[in-house]
């Protein structure tokens, strides 16, 4: 397994500054040990397919605070009560990154949100991005993210798009599969209808849950 000492030397430093940053986040429910290795399997994670390699530890940092707050609902460790949805699809390049800036815009602090793939793309669908654009939702800053046990697992709903078998089952999870078209390859045209379909069954989702929409 992949440790800090085995990294360049400036990827090392960039690291370590994340594992302080994060170590006071999680001050009494992890130790430097855990969440270094939670950054360096999170930086082996997007490693092999970086467009940009100067972003790698940022995005790992992100990552790694994604799990560790997984972990820690998972463990009992943390105590929000927030409700908790994981949107899943193949790439994490279009239906699921609508789906979670729908809900993160419209649920705002009320709820959380995570988002993955089976197999993680190399970038968010650029047309995808240009739609939620168009309705004031900014989510070119996001990317594709794999999913891991734990965040599956910390996860009360899981809504699936087209990821089949290959997407994650924990019994006692409550599952959803929305039929949804893929968007990839598409233009601003045909990806509009898909990006006001998933603001509905978005918005039917957090009734579900009664977590108002703001």
């Amino acid at each position: 397994m992949t440790t800090l000492d085995d990294l360049p030397l400036e990827t090392r430093y960039a690291l370590t500054s994340a594992a302080k940053n994060l170590a006071e986040e999680f001050a009494g429910t992890f130790g430097v040990e855990t969440i270094e290795q939670f950054l360096v399997s999170s930086y082996d994670q997007f490693a092999a397919n970086a467009r940009i390699p100067t972003y790698l530890p940022l995005m790992a940092e992100r990552f790694a605070r994604q799990r560790l707050k997984a972990l820690a609902k998972v463990e009992g460790r943390s105590g929000d009560g927030l409700p908790t949805v994981l949107f899943l699809c193949v790439h994490n390049a279009g239906r699921s990154q609508m789906a979670l800036g729908w809900f993160n815009h419209l649920a705002g602090t009320r709820a959380v949100a995570w988002s993955g793939g089976s197999e993680p793309g190399t970038e968010v669908n650029p047309s995808a991005v240009a739609v939620m654009a168009e309705v004031g939702i900014d989510i070119a800053q996001e990317y594709p993210k794999p999913w891991t046990a734990e965040i599956v697992q910390a996860a009360d709903v899981v809504v699936t798009m087209g990821c089949g078998d290959a997407c994650p089952f924990y019994p006692g999870t409550r599952y959803e599969d929305w039929a949804l078209e893929d968007p990839a390859g598409q233009g601003v045209d045909a990806v509009r209808p898909i990006r006001d379909e998933i603001e509905q069954r978005v918005r039917a989702l957090l009734a579900s849950l009664d977590v108002p929409v703001g």
